[in-house]
């Protein structure tokens, strides 16, 4: 940090000494400008999203952990100590594998470095073309960042041009829309314009094959409800037959119920009228 305040100071005082001779010193706020990209921020919500969906997921980790390590004091006076060992042996993968995965999100070469990384780079792609274009326009000799390692012990307001930094990477980013939706319109009439036989070829053939597609699925649609109706009208065919057998067994067996009934009053009667004549 001395060195860093030195250097500064060395910088400062040599730029103090040339400024006799118009020497033009300017300087950007990086985080201001990062804050105030659209891109920027839209990714950086996003980023944020995985972030707490990481955050989630560790803590989900961490309490299985915590949960197991809970049961096993519980269980330890049921258990033998081979079944200790081997739960203890469980706790300990998962308790590894959770502290492996918090390092591979969140330690110094984890995801959500390489990712913000990942994310800045374009930007300060921007910046610095933005930068360089400035400095060449407007003749400054100088511009340093605020927000870099190398802290600025005093900065004037005037000096600031983030603003126009950002103004610069507002038209570059509109004029990089126009061009796209130029380019957009002009392969699209090109396209239009000027028939293609080959591209017409391969369009018909694939309206030829969409309206085969179509055919064929109509003809197993017709086919399906065709064997439906079929299935169905055996099936009502085959309750009725099993209805009608009922039917019969059951007019059968009630014929029979009444003939047996008939023949043991006849019964009783021919046995009546014995005794009758016997008397």
């Amino acid at each position: 940090m001395k060195t860093k305040v030195l250097l500064l100071l060395l910088t400062f005082f040599a730029l103090s000494v040339q400024a006799q001779r118009g020497v033009r010193i300017g300087y950007i706020d990086m985080e201001y400008i990062l804050e105030n990209v659209p891109e920027y921020q839209e990714a950086n919500e996003q980023l944020n999203a995985k972030v707490q969906k990481w955050k989630i997921e560790i803590e989900q980790k961490k309490s299985k952990v915590e949960q197991m390590k809970k049961d096993l004091n519980a269980e330890k006076v049921l258990l033998t100590k081979e079944l200790i060992q081997e739960k203890e042996e469980d706790i300990e993968i998962l308790e590894k594998e959770m502290l492996k995965y918090q390092q591979d999100r969140f330690g110094p070469e984890g995801d959500l470095v390489i990712q913000r990384r990942l994310l800045v780079q374009p930007i300060q792609d921007q910046v610095f073309n933005a930068v360089r274009e400035i400095a060449s326009g407007r003749k400054y000799d100088f511009i340093f960042d605020k927000s870099a390692d190398v802290v600025m012990l005093y900065s004037d307001k005037k000096y600031d041009i983030s603003e126009l930094v950002l103004r610069r990477i507002n038209v570059v980013r509109k004029q990089d829309e126009r061009k796209a939706r130029s380019k957009a319109a002009s392969e699209k009439d090109k396209f239009e314009a000027v028939p293609n036989p080959e591209v017409e070829a391969r369009q018909k053939a694939a309206d030829e094959r969409r309206d085969q597609k179509a055919k064929d699925l109509e003809a197993r649609r017709q086919q399906k409800l065709k064997e439906r109706e079929e299935l169905k009208k055996a099936y009502e065919e085959r309750r009725k037959k099993l209805l009608a057998e009922r039917e019969a067994r059951k007019k059968a067996a009630q014929e029979a119920r009444e003939k047996k009934k008939k023949e043991k009053e006849n019964k009783e009667k021919e046995n009546g009228s014995e005794k009758k004549n016997d008397n």
